[in-house]
């Protein structure tokens, strides 16, 4: 299970979706912080490496694949799990491309995103163990 202090941070320019998101992982004892755009994530101290992040691909400003480019550009490792109302082939294949590690459709459903925040998590915190 995880731990309180692993980080998810939200990026979706609905706030109705970032609130939700946050009960969400606040009661599976997880710690979100929202943002709601990618350039008010990339203009934030990020002190957690260990965590994940979950981003919407449409957004106004940076779209999530410009945020998933600029993310890998500033060595930031955190697994990515797009949240997207874009279903189709291409848009996965391209979310996957620039190393999302999990994709859904939106609506998502809780559990589901829950086991993949879960295991993105103990994916990064392996890979920080092993990395140091």
């Amino acid at each position: 299970m995880a731990k309180t202090q692993d980080m998810v941070y939200v990026i979706d320019e609905d706030e109705s979706v970032r609130r939700a998101f946050e009960r969400l992982l606040r009661s599976a004892n997880l710690d979100p912080k929202p943002f709601s755009s990618a350039e008010k994530f990339l203009n934030s101290i990020i002190k957690d490496e260990t965590g994940c992040i979950i981003m919407d691909l449409r957004m106004p400003g940076l779209t999530g694949f410009d945020l998933q480019k600029k993310i890998a550009s500033l060595g930031i490792r955190m697994p990515v799990i797009v949240i997207s109302a874009s279903d189709d082939t291409q848009t996965r294949d391209r979310a996957r491309e620039l190393g999302a590690v999990a994709f859904f459709r939106k609506p998502v459903d809780d559990q589901a995103l829950l086991d993949a925040i879960w295991w993105a998590l103990r994916g990064a915190e392996k890979k920080a163990r092993v990395d140091r």
